[in-house]
């Protein structure tokens, strides 16, 4: 893990961690301005309870850096809706309260917050946040490691069942060939019991018009013999 001190020197560092704004309400809970997005240099300060020209100090050393993290600055119409949006937010009897800067306001949002907190040197606050950072950080590569260990004895158990999988390819080539010799014996076969069915039919029917011959003969023999006792 590195040093603590290694996020207030490396600007590279600091910028791999600021996803992780959620280290901020870890350490202390950070009050955002009513839109849930932004937060003023005095709230910061108590935040990190530093007073506000130390937070200023330190947004004039890294202007640059915090802009993009989103760090900005409103004047004059934008300023002007940016309070009324606020003051709609803040509503009712909280509205008169809601403190308003005369001419500018600097505003930040949570990954600034983060940003400060990876550069502010006086703060205990700050220095737990870059803690908490480091040390979830260690936690998570132990984690990747015991999953990479894990998936590599996968990898391994797969290699095996490839090689018997390679060994069973023969035999089950064999075990298909003799089910397509016993389909073909199956075929055959069903069609001898076809063709013995359809002689069975012939018979039958050659029966049925016998005995038909014989009732009629037998019939006609009857016939006679009734003729001759008569005479």
């Amino acid at each position: 893990m590195p040093p603590e001190g290694a996020l207030l020197e490396s600007r590279a560092m600091r910028v791999e961690y600021l996803g992780r704004v959620d280290a901020l309400d870890k350490i202390k809970a950070l009050v955002m301005l009513p839109d849930g997005i932004h937060i003023r240099t005095e709230d910061i300060s108590r935040y990190f309870e530093v007073s506000t020209d130390v937070i200023r100090q330190v947004t004039a050393r890294h202007r640059a850096e915090l802009a993009e993290s989103g760090m900005r600055v409103l004047r004059g119409s934008e300023l002007r809706k940016f309070h009324s949006d606020m003051v709609s937010l803040w509503g009712g009897r909280y509205a008169e309260s809601y403190p308003q800067a005369a001419t500018q306001l600097t505003l930040h949002t949570r990954r600034a917050v983060l940003n400060i907190a990876m550069l502010l040197r006086d703060s205990d606050i700050a220095r737990c946040v870059r803690t908490y950072l480091l040390d979830a950080e260690e936690g998570w590569r132990e984690g990747y490691a015991a999953l990479d260990r894990r998936v590599t004895d996968v990898e391994s158990c797969l290699g095996g069942v490839g090689v018997a999988l390679q060994e069973l390819g023969p035999v089950l080539n064999r075990m298909s060939y003799r089910l397509d010799s016993l389909d073909r014996r199956l075929d055959a076969t069903n069609q001898v019991v076809a063709a013995i069915s359809n002689r069975l039919c012939e018979m039958s029917d050659r029966i049925d018009r016998v005995d038909a011959k014989v009732d009629h003969v037998v019939q006609q023999v009857g016939e006679l013999r009734r003729g001759r006792k008569r005479r």
